[in-house]
């Protein structure tokens, strides 16, 4: 069972990832393509200094982030017991190509539902100089055994 007293935890951040176009393009074409997501002068058109991050690239970023509570042995997670909830992005400016981000894991919640736990994480993307860069909220639930 998931450790309840991890809610209020604090991971270390995370070693920086460095943002590449051809990453930005392939979740662009997963995803759906403008093309300020494939097109650095369509960027630069619109006042970007590169191509810039689809909306939900921010996920690629947070889920290494939240890799660290998931693979804590003492924080009981069965990750083949996982399933998604939800999730939301707060953008506070875009991610683009070049960009070097750490992110800060933080375990808003755990708390039981059903025979589930419910865990609520919140991952804070920013620039290796601190510039704040998105917010992601999740919620995963790890299955109970009924």
């Amino acid at each position: 069972m998931v450790n309840a007293s991890y809610a209020g935890r604090t991971y270390p951040p995370t070693p920086a990832y460095e943002v590449g176009r051809e990453k930005l393009r392939e979740f662009a074409q997963a995803t759906g393509m403008h093309p300020v997501h494939v097109d650095a002068q369509a960027a630069r058109a619109l006042g970007y200094p590169d191509v810039i991050a689809p909306p939900t690239f921010a996920v690629v970023i947070a889920q290494r982030c939240e890799r660290q509570l998931v693979l804590d042995p003492d924080a009981g997670i069965d990750y083949s017991r996982v399933v998604h909830g939800e999730q939301s992005f707060r953008h506070h400016r875009p991610i683009v190509a070049g960009d070097r981000l750490v992110a800060v894991l933080h375990v808003d919640g755990v708390r039981s539902a059903g025979g589930h736990a419910m865990v609520t994480t919140r991952s804070e993307i920013a620039t290796e100089g601190g510039e704040p860069v998105c917010t992601v909220s999740s919620t995963i639930v790890v299955r109970g055994d009924s």
